[in-house]
């Protein structure tokens, strides 16, 4: 895969497609990591006196112009990171667009407006998903594909475009294909893998793929009453997905016989409702009351994750423990965090809510060894699937 240093980009239109899919609330900002995560490669572009023309996608509009996803917060927020001015175009190949990509300066940096305005742009017919990135591709003379978090997706951007103009990666996704090859490849062990989040459904391909390469898994968050319940247990009003069960317990079979360990909480925090000044307590795992719902892993289960993970080599977490936004339901997914970095392994966060705990509970980010722009992304390489826009940055 070539890189941007195979590249002259000397005075040239470069067409970026960066992940700038930060949270709004409110047309602000509240979390600007992905920006961050962005800025080497676009200071690395600027420095070598390229024409950096940056598209990004923002939220799902389905293809409809919605003012309250435009990426304008996301340049002003740009602009004041990089200290220079980034131009605001008002489209996305439009006369406004061709305006500012033309007006650039060497040096300068141009956003388009968000992505997924044009149909185009996530269209599963290939002639119109091709029309948009003929005129997408027009702006510029280079492409480099730097929105790791979106390259699991057939998407014009990702997909077509860098079919159309010589093209390169970031150091982006350069980073995050080496780390991701760390995980699948040679592998240091022990390899522990923390996955919880909402949904079991979510990562049923990766605990498939995981299951003949980890040799711990910890399971935790709302996808871990489906375990429960597939043990036999109680689960209450907790979340449950019942049509999983079968796929669960066909889990735990497999694991008990190759030896993957799988390890599920002890204790669990349960509570009358989805609510931080709900009444909740801690039960144990095999005993939540039919009247409550479990929202995080318990203390004691804190412990016993952060005992598995302390001598692991390598540990990929993705997916908080609990309901981290609420400080009631935090503990959890901070023992884990914690665990990761205490045990001294290579520590990859999968990106997505695990990315933005460490950052909303007040984690270095610098203490992990890699913490990742693309959740999705990471799940399907790690499902061992052929990502569109790897595979489109390799031809």
């Amino acid at each position: 895969m070539r890189t941007i240093d195979d590249l002259d980009v000397a005075g040239r239109r470069v067409l970026l497609r960066a992940d700038l899919n930060v949270p709004l609330q409110d047309g602000r900002i509240t979390d600007d990591g992905r920006i961050r995560a962005s800025l080497p490669t676009i200071e690395a572009l600027r420095a070598r006196g390229a024409k950096v023309i940056v598209c990004a996608h923002l939220g799902r509009p389905k293809g409809q112009v919605k003012p309250e996803l435009s990426l304008a917060p996301v340049a002003a927020r740009l602009g004041e990171l990089l200290g220079a001015e980034v131009a605001s175009a008002a489209d996305v190949v439009g006369d406004s667009a061709r305006a500012a990509a033309g007006g650039l300066a060497d040096g300068g940096v141009a956003l388009l407006e968000n992505l997924r305005f044009e149909p185009g742009e996530t269209s599963k017919d290939d002639a119109e998903r091709g029309a948009f990135a003929d005129r997408l591709a027009a702006l510029a003379e280079l492409y480099v594909g730097d929105g790791f978090g979106a390259v699991h997706r057939r998407h014009a951007s990702v997909f077509d475009v860098p079919k159309r103009l010589p093209h390169a990666a970031g150091g982006l996704i350069a980073a995050e294909v080496e780390v991701l090859r760390r995980l699948t490849e040679d592998v240091e062990r022990p390899y522990a893998v923390a996955l919880g989040g909402s949904k079991v459904s979510d990562k049923l391909g990766v605990i498939d793929n995981l299951l003949g390469k980890a040799d711990r898994i910890l399971i935790g968050g709302g996808m871990v009453f489906t375990f429960l319940k597939a043990q036999g247990h109680e689960v209450g009003g907790s979340l449950l997905e019942e049509d999983q069960l079968g796929t669960v317990r066909e889990y735990l079979r497999r694991a008990e016989e190759t030896g993957v360990e799988f390890v599920l909480p002890v204790d669990i925090v349960a509570a009358t409702a989805f609510a931080a000044d709900a009444d909740h307590g801690v039960v144990p795992a095999d005993a939540i009351p039919a009247d409550r719902l479990g929202l995080d892993i318990g203390p004691e289960s804190g412990k016993l994750f952060a005992s598995r993970l302390a001598d692991a080599r390598t540990v990929f977490w993705n997916g908080p423990m609990g309901v981290f936004e609420m400080e009631p339901y935090s503990h959890g997914t901070r023992a884990v965090a914690q665990g990761l970095i205490d045990s001294g392994a290579f520590t990859v966060v999968g990106g997505g809510d695990s990315a933005a705990a460490v950052r909303l509970l007040g984690f270095d980010e610098a203490a992990f060894s890699h913490i990742s722009t693309g959740g999705g992304a990471s799940l399907e390489y790690l499902e061992g699937k052929t990502l569109p826009g790897l595979q489109a940055l390799e031809d």
